[in-house]
């Protein structure tokens, strides 16, 4: 390439000779960048979902190409967010493709210094054995002048701020069935 091929290979002169002067469409396009394709337009399917990260629950397109997730952006049609995103919601996609995502159950036993790898089924009768014990142990019927409590100190709730009112509404019914009296959430504290 000569010299006069080479200066007409800059950018900004070629911006500034060609039809689009204003950078708006093909100034602002290589060779490169014009043989790209739009991970959205390689999907075979568009899932509607909510961001996971607050209480907002703005909408998200997820891209689904061969079950596998290739892109997530705002649901313009979204009237909460209208199509936008926060950068905590515009990268949720490394929530579900990331490399530090845990894809199993794992357990520590007390005193171990290793996790290991149990069934999900095994895991939730732990759980659920451990708050029915902690409830039980933990339960009062009366306080010390005979008024009736039926309450737990034994167990609590503590929400975050990605539940939304619903998903809060149902954890107090839920706990406070259970008769714990210590619940709370994250934004009052």
């Amino acid at each position: 390439m000569g010299v006069m091929g080479w200066v007409r290979s800059w950018p900004v002169l070629r911006q500034l000779t060609g039809a689009d002067r204003l950078g708006r469409g093909a100034a602002a396009t290589s060779a490169r960048t014009g043989d790209l394709t739009a991970r959205t337009a390689t999907a075979d399917e568009v899932v509607a979902s909510i961001c996971p990260y607050c209480a907002v629950g703005c909408a998200q397109n997820v891209y689904v190409r061969d079950r596998q997730v290739v892109q997530i952006e705002g649901n313009p049609d979204s009237p909460i967010s209208r199509g936008r995103l926060c950068p905590k919601g515009s990268a949720s996609m490394q929530l579900v493709t990331g490399p530090q995502r845990e894809e199993h159950v794992l357990y520590r036993a007390p005193y171990a210094t290793d996790w290991q790898r149990i069934d999900l089924g095994e895991a939730m009768e732990m759980v659920a054995d451990r708050v029915l014990d902690a409830r039980r142990k933990g339960w009062q019927d009366h306080d010390e002048d005979g008024n009736k409590l039926a309450r737990t100190m034994g167990i609590a709730g503590l929400g975050g701020a990605t539940l939304d009112n619903e998903e809060n509404y149902l954890i107090k019914k839920l706990f406070t069935a259970m008769g714990a009296v210590q619940i709370e959430n994250q934004a009052r504290i």
